[in-house]
């Protein structure tokens, strides 16, 4: 304030010296003070007003500069007007234009004076750590933030050059740091500037060519960096903490899912919402999501009390003002959880609790038959009972033409959810996906253990593909499908291609720094019990119609004989309470015309029948005994 003070008494010296060739007429020095308190007192209070002492002036750039105009003009304006009805003797009108412009010279320089001083002592202390030097790969708007926040900030990174596919920008320089090359150089250029790591700044990338600049930066043995795809939406400002090590999903090359806040918020917030299976990997997610929507309550639903500990435990450090209750239930006991409904009513249920893993399933229907039939059956008539606006399932991809037991039961459950929508006043809908990157039991997680080990990597089938997804984007989506549910619609989520698992495996060893097949070798085990060399989406009866969201699909429904579905849930039930695995599997054939069972219960189903065949025809020659 005080150089201002200074910078404005000089500046209106210069302009009356100016303007009368250094004689000031006598009349103008008489009243030089009155001049003075008068243009100073106006200007300083346009600068206080206009926010000139409230910025950071060592971080100053264009924004500060504009402000900086705008203060000086209008107090330049302020003064004109007065100098037309109060000021005496009037200043000439001259002398506020030349003022305006020294003015703004003045101001500014003084301020950028502080920036420079700043780069200055940046470049100094940059100089005399002799940081890590950085590679930049891309010489986009990204690269540049990250440029100059490398530059500005006191942080251990040293940007020394630049790699970009675009001509036009070699031999150039991007805040004054060169780009030398294309990215085809990488391996040279790393020689060239002794390279300590690898930034790749290029959020936009397709996954194909992320995989071509990964592969090729892996051959340097250099760390390399990366800024999340996720960030290409332009949504959200690009920092250097949001760097971070190159994971599996980016690969992938997933596009950001964006979500209609209002519809979901409008459906969630002040509601009680019970999420099932909450310790799990999407029943965590679930939680996490849902947690931003401001809920009047949250309820964390599960049988297994340190997976439910731990979710409560980070919501709690998360979201300190979420009013939240967490509640160890099985949801095949239907009498602890009709009290847990009767008592706290929920209003919006979310169903993720359920057997998913397909090997362990096979080895045992009727537990699947319990927890992924019978359980959904409990919280969703309880829920029907209870007043539920919204019921959602949790689904899986393998529900399709189903091979193993855990897909079967899950279509089972898929049929129960589209009957009771019919009766209730519940709105039922199932969401329907693949695979989630990083879920508990994933091949991901697995993967990563055999690297860990040294290998080997085992793969199902050279052929083998999948779809994939990251756990908070199907979630996302989960939470959008569950606004548009209203008859037991069953959603498909848009899981784009899918991804070979040889291929999958491949690029963990990569990110690992280790070479597939020299490094780590990878050896083809053979498709598991259930397993499906491809994973599909729908039947070829359903279809899918789209909905208001570019990424979910609604399936169409199929024609389900209530009468008889009910009958054959009795006799599952009946089964199941016997502990008799063959007639489980036999019951889910029955109800699912489409369920291929593995070789094993096929075996086990033709070896009964031929006992029942055995037992029936010895029966009637016993009855028959004497007349045959």
């Amino acid at each position: 304030m005080f150089f201002d003070i200074l910078f404005i008494n000089l500046t209106l010296w210069v302009s009356f010296t100016v303007r009368f060739e250094g004689n000031i007429p006598i009349v103008y020095r008489n009243n030089w003070v009155y001049y003075a308190v008068v243009v100073t007192s106006l200007r300083m209070v346009c600068f206080y007003v206009f926010g000139l002492y409230n910025s950071l002036w060592g971080y100053s750039s264009l924004p500060e500069m504009i402000q900086i105009i705008k203060a000086v003009s209008s107090s330049s304006l302020l003064l004109f007007l007065l100098d037309q009805f109060v000021i005496t003797p009037s200043i000439p009108k001259s002398i506020h234009f030349i003022s305006l412009v020294i003015n703004i010279l003045l101001i500014g320089s003084s301020r950028f004076a502080i920036r420079l001083r700043q780069e200055i002592l940046n470049a100094f202390e940059s100089g005399r750590k002799h940081g890590r030097r950085v590679l930049i790969i891309g010489a986009g708007q990204a690269g540049a933030l990250i440029i100059r926040e490398m530059q500005q900030q006191s942080t251990p990174y040293h940007p020394v050059a630049i790699l970009d596919d675009n001509y036009n920008k070699i031999k150039r320089y991007l805040h004054g740091v060169p780009v030398v090359g294309s990215i085809q150089q990488l391996p040279n250029t790393v020689k060239e500037y002794q390279i300590d790591e690898i930034l790749v700044a290029i959020p936009s990338a397709s996954n194909e060519r992320l995989r071509e600049i990964v592969a090729l930066a892996k051959e340097t043995g250099l760390p390399i960096r990366i800024i999340p795809g996720l960030l290409a939406s332009g949504t959200e400002r690009i920092t250097l903490a949001q760097v971070r090590e190159v994971q599996i999903e980016d690969l992938l090359g997933r596009q950001p899912v964006r979500l209609n806040i209002e519809e979901i918020a409008g459906y969630l917030k002040g509601e009680r919402v019970l999420v099932t299976g909450a310790g799990g990997s999407i029943g965590s997610e679930l939680c996490r999501q849902v947690a931003r929507f401001e809920p009047e309550c949250l309820f964390l639903l599960g049988r297994g009390e340190n997976s439910i500990y731990e979710i409560d435990l980070e919501l709690k450090e998360t979201f300190p003002a979420l009013s939240k209750l967490p509640v160890i239930i099985d949801i095949r006991d239907r009498r602890r959880l009709e009290q847990f409904f009767r008592e706290y009513r929920p209003t919006v249920v979310f169903h993720a609790a359920a057997h998913k893993h397909v090997p362990l399933m096979e080895s045992a229907p009727d537990e699947a038959v319990k927890n992924n039939v019978f359980g959904t059956r409990n919280v969703a008539e309880l829920s029907d009972k209870y007043g539920v606006k919204r019921f959602v399932m949790i689904s899986t991809d393998k529900a399709v033409n189903p091979t193993s037991v855990m897909g079967a039961t899950k279509r089972v459950a898929e049929m129960l959810i589209q009957l009771l929508a019919r009766e209730s006043k519940t709105k039922f809908c199932a969401v329907r996906f693949g695979n989630v990157l990083g879920s508990r039991g994933s091949v991901i997680p697995l993967f990563q253990h055999q690297i860990a080990k040294g290998g080997p990597v085992t793969v199902t089938d050279p052929e083998m593909v999948r779809f994939f997804m990251t756990i908070p984007e199907a979630v996302s989506l989960v939470i959008q499908a569950g606004a548009m549910g209203e008859f037991g619609e069953i959603f498909v989520l848009d899981m784009g291609e899918p991804v070979k698992i040889l291929d999958l495996a491949r690029d963990l060893i990569r990110l690992s720094g280790l070479v597939p097949g020299k490094d780590i070798e990878i050896q083809f085990c053979g498709i598991r019990p259930g397993e499906k060399l491809y994973e599909e989406i729908l039947t070829s009866e359903e279809g899918t119609n789209a909905t208001r969201h570019e990424r979910i699909f609604v399936s169409k429904p199929n024609d389900l004989n209530p009468a008889r579905f009910w009958e054959d849930l009795t006799y599952l039930e009946k089964w199941v309470s016997n502990a008799d695995r063959v007639k489980v599997v036999e019951k889910l054939c029955q109800m699912i015309p489409r369920y291929t069972p593995s070789e094993y219960w096929r075996a086990q189903l033709v070896t009964a029948a031929r006992a029942e065949v055995g037992a029936t025809v010895e029966a009637c020659a016993v009855q028959n005994k004497g007349r045959l």
